[in-house]
């Protein structure tokens, strides 16, 4: 099993939106980094777990744990004219971007905020705290998820 960190603007797509979808479930998708879209694409496996991450807000947190219900698929959004992620140099025979299917596992009583989370040393080689990293997608090891849902009251 991996573990990842997904981060979403909860402007846009947030953890309550996931928690109103059908069967708490959705397509994450619109994802535009090439590293990023490597880890769908080749890292992602059904029932790998990961945090839902509300980045650029006023108080960026972790709210929650998600299940990942379908390993990465070509993303449909780049193939779609009308859509704000649709990429013309992409097609279904060679498809550039990829999604994965999600589905709400756990709601965090109290979010883990950005804050809390720099707090820990155990937590300091975490790829959502180093400077300059803007990657919607991330891993995270055993030892940072067990400290992070510790912090989180588990």
């Amino acid at each position: 099993m991996n573990y990842w960190l997904l981060k979403s603007e909860p402007d846009t797509f947030g953890f309550t939106d996931l928690l109103m979808s059908p069967r708490k479930t959705t397509r994450w998708d619109g994802v535009r980094n090439y590293q990023a879209r490597n880890f769908l694409r080749d890292k992602f496996r059904p029932d790998d777990l990961a945090f839902f991450y509300h980045s650029s807000c006023k108080t960026p947190a972790i709210m929650g744990t998600i299940k990942i219900v379908r390993a990465g698929y070509p993303d449909p959004t780049a193939f779609d004219p009308t859509s704000p992620y649709y990429d013309p140099k992409s097609n279904m025979n060679e498809p550039r971007w990829f999604a994965v299917d999600v589905q709400a596992a756990e709601t965090f009583a109290t979010p883990v905020t950005l804050a809390e989370l720099k707090r820990h040393d155990a937590l300091r080689d975490m790829l959502l705290l180093r400077r300059g990293n803007r990657l919607s997608v991330t891993p995270v090891t055993v030892k940072q998820w067990r400290y992070i849902m510790s912090l989180a009251g588990h």
